[in-house]
């Protein structure tokens, strides 16, 4: 195998891992985690999921107000993300990954309840040294099941 094709390959598992550092940054409660997914002036974008789940939810900019909104937001809730089927395009020092997430959402008080959703991520990147960091996220949903009023919970 040439070293150009292992390589891109070693790039597309970075890109995706920012994702899985994004995913497992909530679901483990990990600030410094999820912050390392993040490039300094990242957006998040979840506005179009929020609205097919009945509520706002603002575009966030920058990494350290994403980290404390998702921290925040989800604080009460117990979270698992599944991140499947990623696709990546790399052009440089910029990628594009496109990928499900099933998000289930469980208040800690009330673990009889969920919330959960299949959502498409589609991430805009770019390299930092070795790592590839999220510049922008956003975040439309496929399907819901379960009680939407979860994700009020407080």
């Amino acid at each position: 195998m040439s070293s150009t094709l292992i390589n891109a390959a070693a790039d597309q598992l970075a890109v995706i891992d920012a994702l899985y550092r994004f995913a497992a940054g909530i679901d483990l409660r990990d600030q410094d985690l999820l912050a390392s997914s993040l490039a300094e002036n990242a957006v998040s974008d979840f506005r179009p999921a929020a609205a097919k789940a009945g509520f706002d939810y603002p575009v966030i900019e920058g990494r350290a107000m994403i980290v404390a909104a998702l921290t925040a937001s989800l604080a009460t809730l117990d979270t698992s993300h599944s991140v499947s089927n990623p696709r990546v395009a790399i052009d440089g020092d910029t990628a594009r990954l496109d990928a499900l997430v099933e998000a289930q959402h469980v208040p800690r008080s009330d673990p009889a309840r969920h919330y959960m959703m299949k959502n498409r991520y589609d991430v805009e990147l770019q390299r930092a040294g070795d790592v590839w960091l999220i510049t922008r996220n956003t975040v439309d949903n496929i399907w819901r099941a379960g009680d939407p009023a979860v994700l009020s919970v407080v």
